[in-house]
């Protein structure tokens, strides 16, 4: 193994590659053996994501060269296997460091390949690039983001003309296509005479978008007596820096207060640890402004805008975080009241949440005879559904545990701007009934009981690490526990087996025990790490969730 990685690292130094891409290469082989043993020892996996790592030279990293490869064989897919002379892809970008320039490298690759590209004059959010291939009856989309990975990272997201994530059979396919690419030599960087154009995409998208978001509200006259709504707002470094503060003046709210460190669009974060609404120390500032200027809400979106983390007023006026299954459930009880006084309910309307998300997102649809769809962990699956039921269907909204949430059908992934939009309204609608939006999560859990969630994640770095996730996922396959928090294991779910589940294969355990509690094992495709999800309902759900990561986490 040692011989190859080093047989690869002197190709990169013999080959065709700019002088200070070779130069560190050199400082790699001469200094810091395990680096370079880490960045030539694999080539970074082409996912059914698309790519995402740490970035530096190597064929294990994000570089220019494996970002020009990678579009390279998105190209040779798209003009093999689409119909047609004339196709288009839309890209953007968000604030990670070479975000700006990966997306410019792919479009000059695409456009070297016939293909006319949309690119976004600065930095844009997923939802806006999934907008824009819808609105663009674009091929495919390319968004160049590492979510809220660490700074080290970036990435490189596919979307095909519906606006979603690619999947199977498309992702599969477009993967061997990447694969096939070995060498940057094999990228073409000039046209042939058949130069695709490079058309620049700016405020008529946006606005076009920010209208369209706009007939997803429900309740004008609740936001227009509440307009005066403390809230502040944080982009956290990222690409919703712009479209968030623009939307909510739309919405008719006049005080909305800014993060003004957080506000520059920076991909080494420095304010936070790390860029992530998840985590409570990414929201730090954002509720010292709150507490300062006596804020009702505090809404955070991650660098590339598509996670939403909240912070509101508890009873006793302190600031307190929800969790994405709060948000989530908080979201669709108010969409679903909203929706049935509105008379827009009927049989064919539906949601979506994902296996690891909330169990209250169920129990609420069902109070209004709404349907609901249970999916594999992914925004994408959740877009599946709504291709699959189109012109059979409604799609009401959907999300997922880890922050994401859609309202509407016009985008096809989740979106933090019309999330922060729905939060917004939903605070106005509360507080006409003399509620906060804490209160009004008390009120929820009153009803329908209280359920508690929990997420821990064990992070495993390097190639000894993806070994030792393997092999924990393969322990418990082996030998699943026989109880949970002290009550019988009474199902197992193994969706490596979709036979069984109905849903496509996917590496994920599921435990329930006799109460209904449910743990769920999954290793993350974007990190390096393995997940616990661990739900409980009931008064004593807290305590369960305690003994469950006892349980698990050793």
């Amino acid at each position: 193994m040692e011989k190859n990685f080093r047989e690869v690292a002197q190709s990169w130094l013999d080959g065709n590659y700019d002088q200070e891409t070779k130069a560190e290469v050199k400082r790699l082989m001469d200094t810091d053996p395990a680096g370079l043993e880490d960045a030539f020892y694999r080539n970074l996996e082409f996912g059914t994501g698309g790519l995402r790592g740490v970035m530096g030279v190597g064929t294990n990293r994000m570089n220019k060269y494996v970002v020009a490869m990678a579009t390279q064989g998105l190209a040779n897919y798209i003009l093999k296997n689409v119909p047609g002379d004339s196709h288009s892809v839309c890209v953007s970008f968000d604030s990670r460091n070479n975000s700006d320039a990966f997306a410019h490298i792919t479009a000059e690759v695409l456009s070297a390949n016939g293909i006319h590209v949309y690119i976004y004059d600065c930095l844009h959010p997923v939802p806006l690039l999934s907008y824009a291939v819808r609105k663009k009856h674009a091929t495919a989309g390319v968004m160049v983001t590492a979510s809220h990975n660490p700074k080290e990272y970036n990435g490189y997201k596919v979307y095909w003309s519906d606006g979603a994530q690619i999947i199977s059979p498309v992702d599969k396919d477009i993967v061997a296509e990447v694969n096939a690419i070995t060498d940057p030599s094999m990228v073409k960087y000039k046209a042939d005479g058949k130069e695709g154009g490079i058309e620049i995409m700016g405020d008529e998208m946006n606005n076009a978008y920010m209208d369209d978001v706009l007939t997803l509200m429900l309740s004008p006259e609740a936001r227009s007596r509440h307009k005066d709504l403390k809230i502040v707002y944080t982009p956290l470094h990222g690409s919703g820096v712009h479209i968030v503060p623009a939307i909510l003046k739309r919405l008719g709210f006049e005080n909305i207060y800014h993060v003004p460190e957080q506000d520059i669009s920076d991909g080494n974060f420095p304010t936070v640890m790390s860029p992530n609404p998840e985590e409570s120390s990414a929201l730090e500032m954002a509720v010292k402004v709150a507490d300062r200027e006596g804020a009702d809400l505090v809404l955070a979106t991650d660098p590339d805008a598509d996670r939403l983390g909240i912070a509101v007023r508890d009873n006793d006026g302190k600031m307190v975080l929800f969790n994405g299954n709060q948000t989530g459930s908080l979201l669709t009880y108010y969409i679903l009241t909203r929706w049935h006084e509105l008379g827009k309910l009927d049989p064919t309307k539906y949601v979506v949440k994902t296996i690891v998300t909330t169990e209250l997102i169920r129990a609420i649809a069902e109070k209004y005879g709404v349907k609901v769809y249970n999916v594999l962990t992914g925004f994408k699956y959740i877009a599946d559904i709504v291709r699959r039921n189109e012109g059979k269907g409604e799609f009401i909204c959907g999300g997922e545990e880890s922050y994401g949430f859609n309202i509407g059908e016009f985008v096809r992934d989740k979106d933090a701007p019309i999330s922060c939009a729905m939060v917004a309204e939903c605070a106005a609608w509360a507080a006409e009934q003399g509620l906060t939006l804490y209160q009004l999560l008390q009120k929820i859990y009153k009803e329908f009981g209280y359920y508690r969630e929990s997420l821990t994640s064990l992070v495993r770095k390097g190639k000894s690490g993806v070994e030792e996730i393997a092999q924990i996922m393969a322990d418990y396959r082996s030998t699943p526990p026989a109880e949970l928090a002290g009550s019988p294991v009474v199902k197992v779910i193994d969706y490596n087996k979709p036979e069984e589940t109905g849903l496509p294969k996917s590496n994920v355990l599921q435990f329930f025990n006799a109460e209904g509690d449910v743990v769920s094992v999954r290793p993350s495709g974007t990190e390096p790490k393995i997940k616990f999800y661990f739900g409980a309902k009931g008064n004593d759900a807290d305590a369960k969730i305690e003994k469950l990561r006892a349980q698990f986490i050793k």
